[in-house]
């Protein structure tokens, strides 16, 4: 099946048991409950928000399954691959596929954070290697333009233009380079999707014409983001404002002055927890849950939203 990456794609929390072994039964109730949404366009799996860092290969693909078995083929599943080299690239992609993925979303090796592209072709023959290997639609994922993994406008049409490339995750965090990468990104080829994934400032990076968002902020809130970018397609900037409004305790509890980062998705963890959808706020360690201070806060805001459905132990 051919699928259009719009709308809002949640990036899955993943569920743990106490024993930190992925909660098969829970993962599949939440799946079901997220793409339960009308205005849903994916479910994406193995990104930042479900802790891809602390995962193995094998609980990567886990993740993926449980998600696909639960969407049944009404919305695209995507899964992250986070990986250095090609070769382990295309072996996660394969597992992916396997477990029922529809679409990647292509990090990139995170050794160009520490180091950068030392050549040009190096993103286009990565991008290539995986799309060839796989077979699957692929998003790319752009992180933030202080990053030493940005991509260049250059860059961003050339990836653009293959044939695997049908969306992309825009997190460029520099609104000026922002809007020219969407710009880039249309006029290299109009069919591919562009998403937000400014978590911590949705409406602004939403009105500039992206074909939706893919946060994981969505995992926690998704009919408020649904809301929220139903409304800025419909050219209603007052309720969206209003909107953004309600977000906004909640968005900062979680995110603070910050972007999205692990002490941000266990805070979301937790808010999810105290809220009802999630029947534990088990995160992988290192990192830790919220305590004191920082744990009443997000108490309060789960609260102020008329969201608490129990309390934190």
């Amino acid at each position: 099946m051919a699928w259009e990456y719009r709308g809002i794609l949640p990036a899955l929390q993943l569920p743990f048991d106490q024993n930190l072994d992925i909660d098969e039964a829970e993962m599949r109730r939440f799946a079901e409950w997220l793409v339960s949404h009308k205005g849903i366009g994916g479910l994406v799996t193995n990104g930042h928000t479900g802790e891809v860092f602390a995962l193995t290969a094998k609980q990567r693909a886990q993740a993926t399954r449980l998600a696909a078995e639960a969407a049944k083929g009404k919305v695209p599943v995507v899964s992250g691959i986070c990986c250095e080299g090609i070769s382990e690239a295309v072996e996660h992609a394969v597992m992916a596929r396997e477990a029922g993925a529809s679409a990647l979303l292509l990090m990139p090796p995170h050794g160009w954070l520490r180091f950068g592209m030392t050549q040009p072709d190096n993103v286009v023959d990565y991008f290539t290697a995986v799309g060839k290997g796989s077979g699957l639609d692929i998003i790319v994922h752009i992180y933030p333009s202080w990053t030493r993994a940005s991509y260049s406008f250059e860059t961003l049409a050339a990836l653009a233009k293959l044939p695997w490339v049908k969306s992309m995750k825009v997190g460029t965090r520099d609104m000026n380079k922002y809007a020219r990468d969407l710009r880039v990104i249309k006029e290299a080829d109009p069919s591919v999707t562009v998403l937000t994934c400014h978590d911590e400032y949705l409406l602004p990076t939403m009105v500039q014409g992206v074909d939706g968002a893919l946060v994981g902020f969505a995992s926690f809130i998704p009919q408020m983001i649904i809301d929220l970018y139903a409304a800025v397609q419909a050219g209603d900037l007052k309720t969206a404002a209003a909107l953004q409004e309600r977000i906004n305790p909640l968005k900062d509890v979680v995110y603070g002055g910050g972007e999205p980062t692990g002490n941000a998705h266990a805070r979301m963890k937790m808010a999810m927890y105290l809220a009802g959808i999630l029947k534990s706020p088990t995160v992988q360690p290192p990192t830790k849950l919220p305590v004191g201070a920082e744990l009443q806060a997000i108490k309060d805001a789960v609260r102020n939203a008329g969201m608490m459905q129990r309390e934190a132990a």
